[in-house]
């Protein structure tokens, strides 16, 4: 187990009731002139938007909209957001909806700050130093941005979707009503709970030994991801199913970057592991390129990482396929056991209708050549098996 420093200072407010309480938690942390980001008619059609704007005229704070984050989030709709903060002496910014929404408003928080156009954070070495307050409401469990100092945002005139990452982009506090989860499309369900197993597995297949608490604690998480998943696609108001996938999101990236000198970020599944991601920047390529939700990306291209690095270290997808799946090895090989729990996985992401090919977003081999020249561009990426260009074409075919 390697050494690690892990820190998440998010006040995390959870359960039933607590959307409520936004303007004074605002109003506790010092904000008056309030941005409130948000996606499209989603929030106005459940009446989650009344309802915080209840909350925050309660407070008698000062509201600025800014409306219209998409998935994929673009840079154009920050340096719109920047614009507002700067003409309105913002001093709090308040993200309502998913991933998309919450990396918006940090990036937003960070730009304010920031002397140069905001991409330049992206592009640039350094990562962002000071921000603005950021407090989230939660209406969409996936990618653990309401609780880590992480931003994904996309530049589609450069065709590029990058991550920055920083302590400064912390939420200062988080608001995780199962509830308000409830009308979130189906699709985007199974796109979210794709994306949590994900982050999951980006930090579970490692080569660290004596690493058991983490791997236990990624493996439970796995699990109860899996069952919840099928009550939840049964029943969407299923109440405990949607708190258990929204805490298992918020466990699975939970955490962020520690400055030291040889740790630069450590999460909850990744104690005592090194954090480097794969399958993620990779899927970052094709959503630059073609635009396609970031889960349905996801359930393509993981089963596919596995099967071709599968090799590199096969105990540990033994130890995968009989803990989370329970595979019985009685009488089989090592690679029969490990090949099975990667096809429980495929069947899995399926049955709850995640895309399984490229093709189902018409995505054919013209541009693989130049997605993985890009992701090498400094040489090999990988910690569990170093791939090169040719191993991520191969990648791609098999998808």
């Amino acid at each position: 187990m390697n050494n690690f420093i892990f820190q998440s200072p998010t006040e995390l407010i959870f359960g039933k009731g607590q959307t409520d309480k936004v303007g004074t938690k605002i109003s506790e942390y010092g904000g008056t002139n309030v941005l409130f980001v948000y996606g499209g008619g989603s929030i106005k059609e459940s009446g989650l938007y009344d309802q915080i704007i209840d909350s925050l005229e309660d407070e008698e704070l000062n509201i600025f909209e800014l409306p219209g984050v998409e998935p994929n989030p673009r840079i154009a709709l920050v340096r719109k957001g920047i614009d507002i903060c700067e003409e309105n002496d913002i001093d709090f910014i308040l993200a309502a909806g998913g991933g998309s929404t919450i990396d918006t408003a940090k990036t937003i928080a960070a730009g304010f700050y920031y002397e140069g156009d905001p991409w330049e954070m992206f592009t640039g070495d350094e990562d962002p130093e000071e921000a603005l307050p950021v407090g989230v409401v939660l209406t969409l469990a996936a990618t653990g941005s309401e609780m880590n100092g992480n931003a994904v945002i996309s530049n589609m005139e450069t065709e590029k979707k990058l991550a920055i990452q920083s302590p400064a982009l912390t939420p200062d506090f988080s608001i995780l009503d199962p509830v308000n989860t409830f009308t979130v499309p189906r699709e985007h369900t199974v796109f979210g709970i794709v994306d949590i197993a994900s982050h999951i597995y980006e930090q579970y297949f490692k080569h660290i030994e004596n690493t058991e608490i983490s791997d236990r604690f990624a493996e439970s998480l796995l699990i109860t991801l899996r069952e919840a998943s099928e009550r939840v696609l049964e029943n969407p108001e299923d109440y405990n199913s949607r708190a258990n996938i929204m805490l298992a999101a918020t466990l699975a990236l939970n955490g962020g970057v520690c400055a030291h000198s040889d740790i630069k970020r450590t999460y909850l599944c990744a104690l005592g592991k090194d954090t480097s991601f794969i399958v993620h920047p990779i899927e970052h390529e094709f959503s630059a390129f073609y635009d396609i939700p970031h889960g349905g990306g996801l359930a393509i291209l993981h089963p596919n990482w596995m099967e071709y690095v599968m090799d590199a270290g096969i105990e540990k997808f033994v130890q995968y396929a009989t803990r989370v799946f329970d595979v019985d090895p009685t009488g089989k090989s090592d690679e029969d056991v490990a090949r099975e729990g990667i096809v429980r996985t495929r069947e899995w992401f399926n049955k709850m209708g995640a895309p399984t090919k490229l093709s189902d977003y018409n995505i054919d081999d013209t541009r693989f050549e130049e997605i993985a020249e890009r992701l090498t561009a400094d040489g090999p990426i990988g910690s569990f098996k170093e791939l090169d260009k040719y191993d991520l074409i191969e990648i791609f075919k098999m998808s």
